[in-house]
């Protein structure tokens, strides 16, 4: 995708003091009431008088009609909010300061997720006006958009926890894992041009990504060590992850914070047979040390013996001794003692 084509260079509109703006506005409206009842004391005392004729009319449009549609010029921003604006589908500019301005009063404020709901892994909040509706007996149809969405664009950082997805690994094992993306908005003119919803395709991109990282590692090597596996890498998977998701989702004008691993297990189907193996492993590999520590520990008793002249022992005897000394160092059980009264010969 050429991300020249899809990129709009943010500007700041023209903007001056809302509460200056406030107060004009107003003062006008008042001096339209006033030039209105003035016309009409006009008429009254004197019928047809042109005077009173215009006044009433001036008065009247203005302070009746026209002296209202400036109060729509108005914003408010919080701290970490922005407006990206429109004048008659054209775009006229992003506010991202907070404050109170005035703006062109026939300028639109756009953000495709006011008033939709984002399909994301969690159950969604519910609603408090679906709520409160819903108590006083009122059903919105199916569908509806949530009453009272903010045309506002959330510069804050947001926690995005997708649902678990079944997903084969290097060695085609199904795993289920989920992943949780710490994220903001940085571009709010991306976000609101280059893509239909920024959250959905949020959300999309990292469903994505995840299965492209996770199909390059296995679960696990059970036991080779220099192999970069999902549970013994998870660290380094997780900066791949957000490097991947940060690539797919610039264009939307998206920062990727960070990107974790919160869970990891193979699929019910295969988990038991998997744990087994896990077991065999260890099992395995705790024998191997136990042998390998008590060869050491009989060739050392052997050379300390021989060393201090404490018993001579030849060929047969040695080779009882070691076989005696595995036995006991080796056995899972503890060792019975037996007395030999007799001879080996």
């Amino acid at each position: 995708m050429d991300d020249k084509k899809m990129f709009y260079e943010e500007k700041t509109p023209k903007t001056s003091n809302g509460m200056a703006a406030l107060f004009l506005i107003t003062l006008l409206i008042l001096v339209s009431w006033a030039m209105f009842a003035f016309g009409i004391a006009l008429l009254v005392r004197t019928s047809g008088n042109p005077l009173g004729i215009v006044l009433v009319i001036i008065g009247a449009l203005y302070g009746f009609l026209i002296g209202w549609i400036p109060y729509g010029g108005l914003k408010i921003l919080k701290p970490n909010e922005a407006l990206v604006l429109t004048l008659f589908g054209k775009y006229y500019g992003t506010i991202k300061k907070e404050g109170f301005y005035f703006v062109n009063p026939f300028v639109t404020a756009v953000n495709p997720t006011a008033g939709t709901t984002t399909q994301t892994s969690t159950a969604p909040a519910a609603d408090p006006t679906k709520v409160a509706l819903a108590a006083a007996g009122v059903n919105l149809p199916a569908g509806s958009l949530t009453l009272g969405g903010s045309k506002k664009i959330s510069l804050k950082v947001i926690t995005l926890n997708n649902e678990r997805q079944k997903i084969n690994d290097m060695l085609g094992n199904p795993i289920v894992i989920g992943i949780v993306v710490v994220w903001k908005v940085i571009n709010p003119t991306k976000a609101v041009f280059n893509v239909d919803n920024y959250k959905e395709y949020l959300s999309i991109q990292c469903d994505s990504a995840l299965r492209n990282i996770v199909r390059l590692y296995p679960y696990d090597t059970f036991g080779d060590d220099n192999e970069k596996t999902l549970r013994g890498s998870s660290q380094e998977i997780a900066m791949k992850l957000k490097d991947e998701i940060q690539e797919k989702v610039h264009i939307a004008g998206i920062e990727i914070g960070e990107a974790r691993i919160t869970h990891l297990a193979y699929a019910p189907e295969i988990a038991s047979a998997m744990l087994q193996r896990q077991q065999a492993s260890a099992v395995i590999d705790a024998k191997q040390m136990i042998v390998e520590n008590a060869v050491g520990m009989v060739e050392m008793a052997i050379a300390k013996l021989s060393a201090k002249n404490i018993v001579a022992l030849d060929d047969e005897r040695k080779a009882a001794m070691v076989s005696n000394l595995m036995v006991i160092l080796c056995g899972s059980r503890d060792a019975q003692p037996v007395i030999n009264s007799g001879s080996l010969y």
